[in-house]
């Protein structure tokens, strides 16, 4: 049974059917990946076939671009309509008022001018309630200053408090974007029936690659490294790579779970907590935050911003003013690199174009690992999928779950032997490494007993040295103190074969 046969028999309703190379009218839509194969799922037959202006038809009237909402607004509020769309949702409680509101954050619709009613916060609280951006199928109507005069008295037995009587925008239903329930135990059944070659095939496909495209094993592991983050929490990344392979659409489009920032202003407020706004930032509604085009982002205040990195990076922990929070997004720094410092492969000081909030070593330090995204092959027509792989939104629910288990870590920590004396920072960095390969490329192991000896350092172990490595290497680069301080020589124990 080959690779595809063996996705469509494992994982049934969880595959589709992906030709990059004949929908590449998804990407005039400006659709993410994880949308874009729901649609495909919704409009494919058996054998993976779809008909475009059945697709193009539901595109249009339920995924309404940014310029559509003037639209959007005249039907709900001059016409009286009720409209129906797919949107990114997120909620907010008014402690003062109690009163529920809404925000669609694409189309620049604010909390201020909206209103979950009580009976329809009833019904479907249990979807909005977890926080963040959720996706889903929205029905919006409009609630007139009339009509908050007529139900003031009803609402306010209700314990809302009081209500502004401005007319606003409802919510009159919502229906969670995600079609099925994740499981994660039939997830970790199947992918016993895969070897590891065949594994990584599936993962890439999964994130809309083609393995056939790959001319090593390397060019792989590297590609995936990229999904780390996805699975681990707080797990702090940098990659260096040329233009063109592929940073910002893996770290933008592949997950919802995830932020992509391309160059421009970063401030504490929009990273950490607001405090005008009361309301914590991206590091607490993201499984990770990615800075892309690091060379071309500026700081409000680079002191500020910094120190606050320092202390989440270390801990989980940040503080704004007297607001202390916690959060497990992960922290990765993308960039571009040049040719003369590819070639020395990382023994060269790759951190001179950073902007200076980068140039501490006691912040670099706070980054588990490394990634060559020199060892990943410029994004071409052969690198697209082409044939049946596991649906993205699908396969970044089941990582964004995997965040939770703990399980991998108590393997990892069975199986690692640390020297004595090594540093506290290398060894919880090449762990949270390792765990994350585990996860990601084992994740039906359960015991320390349940992988080989030679899979484990090969493809978890091993890999998570490397990238600390290189860490270490350039923190030597960076600061006189680091200069000369190698990597403790992690061990496995032997759990039998």
């Amino acid at each position: 049974m080959n690779c595809d046969d063996k996705l469509r028999d494992c994982f049934d309703e969880m595959v589709v059917y992906k030709d990059l190379k004949k929908t590449n009218f998804f990407s005039t839509l400006s659709l993410p990946a994880f949308m874009r194969d729901w649609l495909l799922k919704k409009f494919e037959d058996d054998e993976g076939n779809f008909d475009r202006d059945d697709l193009t038809r539901f595109v249009k009237k339920y995924i309404p671009r940014k310029d559509d909402w003037i639209s959007i607004k005249n039907r709900v509020i001059v016409e009286g309509e009720r409209v129906k769309f797919l949107a990114k949702v997120s909620v907010n409680i008014d402690i003062k008022t109690g009163e529920v509101s809404f925000a669609l954050p694409d189309y620049g619709l604010g909390y201020k001018e909206t209103i979950i009613e009580s009976d329809v916060w009833d019904a479907c609280k249990e979807d909005l309630v977890h926080g963040g951006d959720i996706w889903g199928m929205i029905e919006l109507g409009y609630r007139s200053p009339e009509e908050f005069d007529i139900e003031f008295e009803y609402e306010s037995k209700r314990s809302r408090g009081k209500t502004s009587q401005d007319g606003k925008i409802k919510l009159v239903s919502f229906k969670n974007f995600c079609p099925y329930q994740i499981d994660l135990d039939q997830y970790k059944d199947a992918r016993s029936e895969f070897t590891i070659e065949e594994w990584l095939d599936a993962i890439l496909g999964a994130v809309d690659y083609n393995a056939k495209g790959y001319k090593s094993e390397e060019e792989k592991l590297t590609m995936i490294t990229r999904l780390l983050p996805f699975v681990e929490k707080r797990l702090n990344l940098i990659e260096l790579a040329p233009k063109g392979t592929g940073k910002s659409y893996l770290f933008g489009n592949v997950s919802r779970y995830g932020w992509l920032s391309s160059g421009g202003t970063m401030s504490r407020a929009k990273m950490f907590y607001d405090q005008t706004k009361r309301k914590e930032g991206l590091i607490s509604a993201c499984d990770y935050v990615t800075l892309d085009e690091v060379q071309t982002i500026s700081f409000t205040d680079t002191d500020e911003m910094r120190g606050a990195l320092k202390g989440y990076m270390e801990n989980g922990k940040f503080t704004v003013g007297d607001y202390q929070g916690v959060a497990y997004a992960g922290v990765v720094l993308c960039g571009n690199i040049r040719q003369e410092i590819m070639d020395a492969d990382g023994y060269s000081n790759m951190f001179t174009e950073l902007p200076v909030i980068f140039h501490e070593s006691a912040l670099i330090e706070r980054f588990h690992g490394f990634i060559k995204g020199w060892h990943i092959p410029r994004m071409n027509d052969d690198l697209k999928i082409d044939g049946w792989a596991l649906n993205s939104e699908y396969f970044c629910s089941i990582m964004h779950e995997l965040r939770d288990d703990m399980t991998y870590r108590s393997i990892v920590d069975d199986l690692v032997i640390v020297p004595d004396g090594a540093d506290t920072r290398d060894t919880e960095a090449v762990k949270r490494i390792a765990t994350a390969y585990l996860k990601l490329l084992f994740p039906h192991v359960q015991s320390a007993s349940d992988i080989s000896t030679r899979e484990f350092r090969r493809y978890c172990l091993d890999r998570a040295r490397k990238m600390r490595d290189t860490i270490k290497y350039q923190l030597g680069l960076l600061d006189v103190e680091y200069s000369g301080k190698d990597l403790p020589m992690f061990g496995i124990r032997e759990f039998g074969e």
